[in-house]
């Protein structure tokens, strides 16, 4: 028996992680401590290390994501962080703790990109970043170290190494205000000028980080989506131009598609996830199968076999052509055919043939009817 106790307990940590049974502790960092060190690969396809900023006075190492609204509002004051303070010595350093597998659809309708290390490249890119943006959301290792609460999170180091400030960045989540106290540059102020830090730690307020334990919620997602209806309709040439005039407060999606097109069945599950991305946040799929009337049940088996509980009609008009003709007089009739259209009707995007899934999300996302929570 004692054995089996000795055993039990050996494994438990393991449990605790794998299921999700019980909340995993993440404790904070606490002040005066040893920055912990870290091997971390950065979008650039450099492995750093904390030797890698040793020559640094001043060294701060900040938790971001891509998804997090409240992390996008900090990427410009990251960004100038790093330019105003760099030549005196302080290096930034970033760090994503999320492990992607923990995220639900509906946070990263928040983002363009999702928080996996190709997508950090994007973002890097995009937003232009002046400083190394590492990825530890596969192991977690070096933020189970430092344990942030959420994103951002900012831990400033001595040249010690002894953290003397972790907290938030400032106290003004949105970009077009002005701060009132400006912690991290405060903390920064003192420890150049060899003073002590006026205000050592703060509470902080962004995304919950995703911990790994977290990802089984795919998994759950699945069954909700299962549970949903989906339908098929008939629709013909004045249906097609109602849809198109999209009387509705919603950016409108619609995808043309049939069973027997291969690049039409091999996107499909990109729509369905672009759906449950961005649908509640003001999105709606319509899709329109030109396959045969006929053959509507054929199309309604594979729309739910895809889980696709938007709205979707089967052409039931007598011409092809017609139908094209009545979609966009402009398209010569290739399948897949892929248009986002704004409410009162306005077209923002039509794409003939397969789409490219993060060109199509960006559209979406770069849409004033979605879109940041807060403009940069």
């Amino acid at each position: 028996m004692k054995k089996q106790l000795v055993l039990f307990a050996s494994i438990l940590p393991l449990l605790i992680i794998s299921t999700g049974f019980f909340d995993v502790e993440h404790k904070t960092l606490e002040i005066g401590a040893s920055a912990p060190d870290f091997k971390l690969q950065g979008v650039d396809g450099k492995t750093y290390t904390l030797e890698s900023f040793k020559n640094a006075k001043v060294l701060a190492v900040v938790f971001i994501c891509n998804h997090c609204p409240t992390s996008q509002a900090y990427e410009k004051r990251l960004i100038k962080l790093t330019s105003d303070y760099s030549p005196r010595g302080v290096r930034v350093v970033a760090i994503n703790p999320n492990n992607p597998a923990s995220l639900r659809y509906d946070e990263l309708g928040y983002s363009d990109v999702g928080d996996s290390f190709a997508e950090m490249k994007i973002r890097a890119r995009n937003a232009h970043f002046n400083f190394p943006y590492l990825y530890d959301g596969e192991t977690e290792v070096a933020s189970n170290k430092y344990g942030p609460v959420s994103t951002p999170h900012i831990f400033i180091f001595d040249q010690e190494r002894k953290l003397r400030y972790q907290g938030r960045i400032d106290d003004t989540e949105n970009p077009d205000k002005t701060p009132t106290s400006n912690d991290a540059r405060n903390a920064i102020d003192a420890l150049l000028a060899g003073r002590e830090v006026p205000v050592k730690t703060t509470k902080v307020f962004g995304c919950s980080v995703k911990w790994i334990e977290k990802k089984d919620w795919i998994k759950k997602a699945e069954v909700q989506w299962a549970k949903e209806p989906v339908n098929l309709q008939q629709v013909d040439e004045k249906g097609i131009a109602e849809l198109l005039r999209n009387k509705t407060d919603k950016l409108r999606l619609i995808n043309v598609w049939a069973t027997w097109c291969v690049p039409c069945v091999q996107e499909f599950p990109d729509l369905v996830y672009i759906n449950h991305l961005y649908r509640d946040r003001g999105l709606q799929l319509v899709t329109i199968s030109s396959d045969d009337a006929i053959n509507k049940d054929k199309a309604l088996a594979f729309l739910q076999k895809k889980q696709a509980s938007g709205l979707n009609y089967i052409y039931s008009g007598d011409s092809k052509y017609k139908m094209i003709e009545a979609i966009d007089p402009k398209w010569q009739g290739a399948l897949p055919y892929t248009m986002i259209i704004e409410p009162g009707g306005k077209v923002i995007y039509a794409k003939e043939g397969a789409f490219d899934v993060e060109t199509l999300k960006k559209v979406i996302f770069d849409d004033p009817m979605i879109g940041r929570v807060y403009k940069q």
